[in-house]
């Protein structure tokens, strides 16, 4: 329990730290912040401090689809998406609304394949499907491919949202860095594209770049705070690269990893969301 609520918590922290900085250069950002490393709001999306963006926002809505459903129920995910969608979110990616906008009109539950579906919005909202799937890696497989295909249908957004999954699973089940390795080992054998040492320098919320950016973090560091302030002065699509090193880090470290003055800065609204479905989607991996 510490662990996951320690990787939904992680996720939304590193979605509010990095929102401020999304689409500026790192060299901006050393400019203005010289390191950035509080919660402060602002960016593009003018937030107040603590307010998160379409990343832990779409993963609440896919657990509250779930909690809801008393299990994997992908039409729901849909609908939850819509009801989202209509509620005038802060952000919204062109992947995502396409999709969702694909469902509205057609009722399919999956769109087709197509290159501009390689972004990283199938993954940054996947954790509440690791969260109800941890009995079974072949479960967790094919229902993250499934929530995926609402909106991004492309064998790098795939392969990614798979490995991702897999190494937040590993994280809650066992603690331990190994297997994500291996993982990440993996990963990389089979689309060598996402091969991030060096670090290759892309920020863009092309699936590969997140991931590559993401990975640096998680693996060259030794704390949550480190692998967070690593990702996100990286700029370019900073809250998803956070959210998603959030994530990573916060299975790893737990709770007690995470600095207190983020947690106190987090929206209160969110941080009881994710407090109440961290409970409930564990409940629907052990049924």
């Amino acid at each position: 329990m510490d662990r996951a609520l320690g990787s939904f918590l992680g996720l939304a922290i590193g979605d509010a730290l990095g929102a401020t900085v999304e689409f500026m250069t790192a060299r901006e950002i050393a400019a203005q912040y010289q390191v950035h490393q509080e919660i402060i709001g602002g960016g593009w999306l003018r937030l107040k401090p603590g307010r998160v963006t379409d990343d832990t926002a779409m993963a609440l809505a896919l657990g509250s689809a779930l909690i809801a459903s008393d299990g994997w129920n992908l039409r729901a995910i849909a609908d939850a998406f819509v009801k989202w969608m209509r509620g005038n979110p802060v952000d919204i990616g062109n992947a995502c609304r396409r999709g969702i906008s694909n469902y509205i009109s057609t009722g399919g539950l999956s769109v087709p394949p197509a290159e501009e579906n390689g972004g990283n919005g199938a993954a940054m909202r996947n954790l509440p499907t690791v969260f109800a799937s941890l009995a079974s890696d072949e479960l967790l497989v094919r229902r993250s491919l499934e929530q995926a295909h609402l909106t991004h249908n492309h064998p790098q957004s795939d392969a990614a949202t798979v490995a991702l999954a897999r190494m937040t699973r590993r994280l809650l089940l066992d603690g331990e860095r190994a297997a994500c390795n291996q993982i990440a080992d993996s990963l990389i054998a089979r689309q060598p594209a996402f091969a991030f040492k060096p670090w290759p320098g892309q920020t863009s919320g092309y699936i590969v770049h997140t991931v590559q950016t993401v990975f640096d973090g998680f693996f060259s560091t030794g704390s949550f705070e480190d692998c967070l302030v690593r990702v996100v002065n990286r700029g370019g699509d900073a809250d998803t690269a956070g959210a998603l090193a959030g994530q990573l880090a916060g299975a790893l470290y737990g709770v007690q990893g995470i600095p207190a003055r983020w947690l106190k800065k987090l929206d209160p609204k969110v941080t009881t969301a994710i407090y109440l479905q961290t409970q409930k989607l564990l409940n629907l991996s052990e049924q």
